[in-house]
């Protein structure tokens, strides 16, 4: 564990959960992987589509609406929409309400990558600092992802999990964090948020008078390989050090 910064009492941690909690690459394209192979047998002309048509679809979505920037499952839909009905991405509407053909099929495709997206196991060690954490204090889960943190169980360890969406921008926009303090009743200055991302978590944290830990449990903890414009108040070697705040 390495100290930049002075910290305040901590009466209360943040968590973000991709490539804080698990490594999120290569669980992404296992469901990616998923979904391909559930379009190839149940949608022929989708199937037919290449990586650069797929990112075309996406790009054209979100020039459309920005919000969709920050919600990752409504852009997916978006997108399977437009890829199954064969039209542009930027006239497609969506209404999950809706039960025509289209609809379901987009909904099979998502729960698809969905449940794919979802199907690992935490470490032990991870599942263990959580548990120490938030049996002495309040812990908020804030991601920019849609992991499902029951299915991955997590959930019992949260006071509340914010996903970013339209209605809530993705870090490091202070939004997600200003909601959280919230929520706890309790001074961004006496909240560590943990995340793994120096931009996202780190700055946004710190932009929001929050105390940022920085911890990356996708590669290797050196900030000289980080696009680093504000030092975190610690970096860890491990989540197991967050218990010496408690």
């Amino acid at each position: 564990m390495q100290f930049f910064r002075s910290i305040n009492h901590v009466d209360a941690m943040t968590f973000d959960l991709d490539d804080t909690l698990y490594d999120n690459e290569p669980i992404i394209r296992q469901a990616e992987q998923a979904l391909q192979a559930h379009i190839a047998k149940h949608h022929k002309k989708a199937a037919a589509l290449t990586p650069n048509d797929w990112q075309h679809l996406k790009r054209a979505a979100i020039a459309k609406n920005k919000r969709l920037a920050s919600d990752m499952g409504q852009l997916r839909r978006v997108v399977l929409t437009a890829a199954l009905s064969g039209t542009s991405a930027d006239k497609v509407e969506i209404d999950v309400s809706k039960s025509d053909d289209i609809s379901e099929a987009v909904e099979a495709c998502f729960n698809c990558f969905y449940d794919a997206r979802s199907n690992f196991e935490l470490a032990e060690d991870v599942h263990q600092a959580l548990k120490t954490l938030s049996e002495r204090l309040p812990l908020v889960g804030i991601t920019n992802g849609n992991v499902n943190a029951q299915k991955i169980g997590i959930d019992g360890y949260f006071e509340t999990i914010l996903h970013a969406s339209t209605t809530r921008p993705m870090k490091p926009a202070r939004d997600m964090f200003d909601e959280a303090a919230t929520c706890l009743r309790i001074a961004p200055s006496h909240i560590l948020h943990v995340g793994d991302n120096i931009i996202k978590d780190v700055k946004g944290a710190i932009n929001a008078g929050y105390q940022a830990a920085w911890y990356a449990c996708n590669r290797p903890m050196k900030l000289a390989n980080e696009p680093v414009s504000v030092l975190p108040h610690v970096a860890l070697d491990n989540l197991n050090e967050l218990t010496q705040f408690l």
